[in-house]
């Protein structure tokens, strides 16, 4: 099977000129039935060997930054404060190379088994261990250098390394282009600007659930602008869509359902049926746009709040089986006639909007 980063690869080689491989694309799309865009695809593995490379990687890399995480290069002693009286001397020390080692072979790793092999799930795991590496480095060298204890420390700490993170994903975007690193990007940018908030207005601390959701809103309108550029979805910017999609949900879901008190420790009927409420406008919203990580961020909620539903009307020991039994149904059912439920939904959206997102597929599933 040829691959959106194999045509890629063949245009930078110049094997294929640009306007065959975009020839390439649309006989591919075509011949892969009309229901190839709201199929949601995107590529995590090329073969076992993905897997197994991802292991080693894992391995190799959890096993230098433990190894530099041992090396101490200083140490002072500073007094320590807790909130509940006890005080005492408290040794900091200064051990980065951890995460410099990480970000190092993350990068080092990626000129072969990204550039040159070209795979799928390794080159997402070095992605994330590269930024993740710079980002560690960058709170171990902060939080040695900064003052102990200041409340507007933590929002700088956060800021700075939001910034060298974003920064990081985007030199590897440059070279690499994977497309998680976009998503990567607009997390770190997410962080600075919490950070920012949080160090400026430490007060606003109590409010950090209204700035993820305003983040979530603006990276998921991001996600938007990536996706409505290549409605059919044969190109690397779906992919980065679809990641900047799994970011932005969870920064809009979390938001909403702690703002309900979900997340404060109960819920009553009354706001688990709200909850389901929000959750098929949800789906509805996922349906229209063509992406599920809106269903799937939210389901863990919706769960929760129907297993409250049952147990409010004396379903106690079966609460959780009945949950299960109602949502899965419901999402398989969802699953198998996801094309007539988005046509009835798109067909009815203004047609400027619709001309922005994907086709409505006719195809019917396929019997193996």
């Amino acid at each position: 099977m040829y691959t959106d980063t194999d045509l890629d690869g063949a245009v930078a080689a110049g094997v294929l000129t640009p306007e065959a491989a975009l020839a390439f694309r649309r006989y591919l799309t075509g011949s892969a039935g009309d229901g190839a865009a709201d199929e949601e695809q995107f590529r995590l593995l090329t073969g076992f060997n993905d897997i197994f490379v991802a292991i080693a990687t894992i391995l190799l890399l959890s096993a230098l930054a433990w190894i530099g995480s041992s090396i101490v290069l200083a140490s002072i002693t500073t007094q320590f404060e807790s909130p509940f009286g006890v005080s005492g001397p408290m040794p900091r020390n200064f051990t980065p190379l951890g995460g410099l080692f990480v970000a190092a072979a993350a990068w080092g790793l990626a000129e072969y088994f990204t550039r040159r092999r070209r795979m799928a799930l390794p080159s997402i795991l070095l992605l994330l261990a590269f930024v993740g590496g710079v980002a560690k480095t960058v709170v171990d060298v902060a939080v040695w250098m900064l003052p102990f204890g200041d409340p507007h420390m933590e929002g700088v700490v956060i800021a700075l390394s939001g910034v060298v993170a974003a920064g990081a994903a985007y030199l590897h975007w440059r070279r690499f282009h994977v497309p998680i690193t976009i998503a990567a990007l607009a997390a770190g940018v997410v962080a600075v600007a919490m950070g920012v908030a949080l160090a400026l207005v430490p007060a606003l601390e109590s409010y950090l659930a209204i700035v993820a959701l305003i983040a979530g809103l603006i990276v998921f309108a991001f996600a938007m602008r990536w996706d409505m550029s290549d409605t059919a979805r044969t190109t690397r910017r779906a992919d980065v869509a679809f990641w900047l999609h799994l970011l932005a949900a969870p920064l809009i879901v979390h938001p909403v359902f702690k703002l309900l008190g979900l997340l404060d420790g109960g819920a009553t009927a009354g706001e688990a049926v709200v909850v389901i409420i929000l959750y098929v406008l949800l789906g509805i919203v996922a349906l229209a746009v063509d992406r599920r990580a809106l269903m799937v961020s939210a389901l863990f909620y919706v769960l929760y709040a129907l297993a409250t539903l049952f147990r409010e009307f004396g379903a106690i020991s079966l609460n959780l089986a009945l949950t299960g039994l109602v949502i899965g149904s419901a999402l398989l059912l969802l699953s198998a006639f996801w094309h007539g439920a988005r046509a009835a939904i798109v067909n009815r959206l203004p047609d400027d909007l619709r001309r922005r997102l994907p086709a409505v597929s006719g195809r019917k599933p396929a019997l193996v």
